[in-house]
């Protein structure tokens, strides 16, 4: 296996420079060891003006072989397996096993660390990487498929079966050269494309992949795997199609992509944060979804609530805030998505719960467009972030099932304030803050919503900003609290105790039957 890259320079930042961002002198071939052979780096020429680094891995076939046999051992396989622990293409064409080889020569390189030319490691350069024999899986096709999107330009020739005999056709190998000439990627990143996208395109690992393979990608796909056009492709087979992991690698990226948006961390979005952050933790800002849920908790506890509803609770932060409560007696999570409710009771660990931890949580699957009788006679309900995810014809019905169905004592709802949107640096003009936003209102639109439903439902309504208040364009988070008028609340508690005695009846007439 065999991998170049190759940059160019001037005499004021001289192309050998590579050896210092690579931590291997350009005068001395080098050897490593590593799990299944010998890796060599040497440099076939370095000058001021071009520098070529070599990786090359020489695989022991004995080493291999005992390994795999050792790794498949009682698994059965393939007729043809014992010979292709000997027959195959692993010392000659670019894989997993090339990849561990990368990371672990190269590994300063490829998180971005150069303690002698720090400056010249955050730069980009321009640079040239070829792999003689790529096993490439989708062909040609797949590899630009992959690469282009990342600022490469892409040469994928096909190697052919046979040169002597073309009617053979083209072997599943090609031979890859991508350039970026202008110096758009550093090193580093360069070099965190190949070690994720080599195994990809060889589509097999020769190791089993762990959970801790979620963060190993994750780490090297910073940056750009998140918003890659090929994400799940790149995901899936990198995980060795191993749902489980794949679908907590995509998860995360999720969080990533919503974090961005927020202008935020991933692990403050989640909830996450490390207990030893330091001593200036206490001096930040807390982070935006962190402030949205103490804003909402505050609401839940001024209105006395015991019963909540947590309409739309995706991936259950909010009910993981509710639970560490002891006041909220009942906790129901509501959404549409599957995926997102088997996220929450991961989240919330309902397999190992207590049972009497357990009897306070309720997790439905269920559309807001809809009335619901499950959801009838609660204290309050939330619609965090929600609202703003409905298409707007759609609303009416929202508005029905929950203010006119449901009617709950308290109902909040939170939503973004698009005119904070021009102080996101990161958010180009124009755009909502996340992909699935169908609709961002102004604080005037939402005070306007929010009064006529409050009219219309016998509600009174209470506005608080989110987050902090920017004298011109209002807070980045503006929340209703709406509370039941008083005359409206005392009918619903009449036709609730109703409910509760007849449900009471019910139940002791079934137990005297029984009996």
């Amino acid at each position: 296996m065999f991998l170049t890259i190759s940059t160019t320079g001037t005499p004021e930042r001289p192309a050998t420079d590579l050896g210092f961002l690579l931590h291997k002198h350009p005068g001395k071939a080098q050897a490593f060891s590593t799990s299944y052979g010998q890796a060599h780096v040497f440099y076939p020429e370095a000058t001021a003006e071009r520098c070529t680094a070599a990786l090359l891995l020489e695989v022991d076939p004995v080493a291999l072989a005992r390994r795999v046999r050792g790794a498949t051992k009682g698994k059965g396989g393939a007729a043809d397996a014992a010979l292709a622990q000997y027959v195959n293409d692993r010392p000659y064409a670019a894989s997993s096993l090339f990849a561990v080889a990368l990371s672990s020569v190269f590994s300063s390189a490829l998180r971005g660390v150069c303690k002698n030319l720090p400056e010249r490691a955050a730069q980009p350069l321009p640079l040239r990487a070829e792999v003689p024999a790529l096993p490439a899986r989708g062909g040609a096709r797949l590899v630009r498929a992959l690469f282009e999107p990342l600022g490469w330009t892409v040469s994928a020739d096909p190697v052919p079966l046979d040169e002597r005999f073309p009617e053979w056709g083209d072997s599943r190998y090609v031979r890859l050269v991508l350039e970026v000439p202008d110096g758009r990627l550093t090193l580093s990143e360069a070099l965190r494309h190949l070690y994720v996208l080599l195994p990809v395109l060889d589509d097999a690992k020769h190791y089993w992949v762990s959970a801790d393979e979620v963060d190993k990608l994750l780490r090297a796909g910073e940056g750009w795997l998140a918003d890659h056009p090929e994400q799940k492709l790149i995901t899936n087979r990198y995980l060795a199609r191993r749902w489980s992991l794949t679908r907590e690698a995509m998860e995360r990226l999720e969080l990533a992509r919503l974090a961005d948006a927020d202008d935020t961390a991933v692990d403050d979005i989640d909830n996450a944060v490390a207990a030893d952050e330091g001593p200036e933790a206490d001096d930040r800002p807390a982070p935006l979804a962190e402030q949205r849920r103490d804003a909402i908790l505050a609401a839940l506890g001024a209105a006395g609530a015991a019963r909540v509803l947590d309409l739309g609770c995706g991936q259950g932060q909010l009910m993981q805030a509710l639970l560490k409560d002891t006041r909220y007696t009942e906790i129901v999570g509501v959404d549409v998505s599957m995926r997102a409710l088997t996220v929450a009771s991961r989240r919330l660990k309902l397999d190992r719960m207590g049972r009497r931890q357990a009897e306070r949580v309720t997790l439905l699957q269920g559309s807001l467009a809809y009335t619901d009788k499950r959801l009838m006679g609660y204290d309050a309900a939330v619609l965090c972030e929600v609202v703003e995810h409905v298409d707007p014809e759609r609303l009416s019905a929202l508005e029905h099932a929950v203010f006119g169905s449901a009617r709950p004592r308290t109902v909040i709802v939170t939503t973004p304030n698009v005119e904070y949107n021009v102080r996101w640096e990161s958010l180009p003009a124009g755009h909502v803050r996340h992909g699935d936003h169908r609709f961002e209102w102004t604080r005037a639109e939402f005070g306007q919503w929010a009064d006529r439903l409050a009219r219309q439902h016998g509600y009174e309504v209470e506005f608080v900003p989110v987050g902090p208040d920017d004298p011109e364009v209002g807070p980045p988070t503006q929340m209703a609290v709406f509370t039941q008028a008083r005359s409206d609340r005392s009918d619903r508690d009449t036709r609730n105790d109703r409910n509760t005695r007849d449900g009471r009846n019910t139940r002791n007439a079934k137990e005297a039957k029984a009996a």
